[in-house]
């Protein structure tokens, strides 16, 4: 064999085997983008108004949606099922978790405090359909006291505590500035900025309801619906 062709030989193998490493992290790279959605070959794109979502720790994620009234109050309980079955079940902590409840459509005036609830009751009433055990008027947020309205000790403030984030739909809560402005007088843009000034705690307000759970799917967030 000529040395000229010799060489020519080294340099092949040098340059096929360059090219199979190359080929191996390629699809080792494909492989972890694709971990959560299959050999489809789909890669969802990435948004900065959905980067909250991946900012949140833990080894586990869930999303609990909710838009009813009823729905609302049984996603506190589920989220706190979640993290009181992960102790228990696999002695984890609530640190594990990135857990997101949702209120959207009627659930949304939960995303509101105490002070838009006195203001506003009327309204928010009737929007999820939550009364008073005792027949009073509903003059609080219900999520913020325990046990009245079923949602045992799973206050805003506790579950706040304990690591969970509120998503508040934003199309529902301009909806309802629209429909407040209309019965005080106010301008809906004033209207609206005053809720959104006035949203609870480890809150989020996300474009719409429905759209954030479907992008917390493509961050990895397992989905649960919460009706009642």
């Amino acid at each position: 064999m000529s040395k000229n062709v010799s060489q020519n030989r080294r340099k092949f193998l040098a340059g096929a085997g360059l090219v199979a490493a190359g080929a191996a992290v390629s699809a080792s790279a494909q492989e972890s983008a694709h971990s959560h959605h299959g050999d489809s070959g789909f890669t969802p794109a990435r948004h900065a108004e959905d980067s909250w979502m991946d900012e949140m720790g833990g080894v586990h994620r869930a999303f609990v949606d909710s838009s009813t009234g009823s729905g609302g109050i049984a996603a506190m309980n589920f989220a706190s099922n979640i993290l009181l079955a992960h102790a228990q079940g696999y002695g984890g902590n609530d640190e594990d978790y990135g857990l997101i409840v949702c209120f959207r459509h009627n659930s949304s005036p939960y995303g509101f405090n105490d002070a838009m609830w006195e203001k506003y009751g009327e309204v928010f009433v009737g929007r999820t359909g939550v009364s008073n055990s005792n027949g009073d008027p509903v003059t609080v947020n219900p999520l913020s006291v325990e046990r009245i309205y079923g949602n045992r000790s799973n206050t805003i403030d506790a579950m706040s505590g304990r690591g969970v984030r509120f998503a508040i739909c934003d199309l529902s809560t301009r909806g309802m500035a629209g429909m407040l402005a209309r019965s005080t007088g106010s301008t809906s843009d004033e209207v609206y900025e005053e809720l959104v000034s006035n949203a609870v705690p480890s809150s989020h307000f996300v474009p719409a309801g429905v759209m954030a759970a479907t992008r917390a799917q493509e961050y990895g967030y397992s989905f649960l619906y919460a009706t009642e």
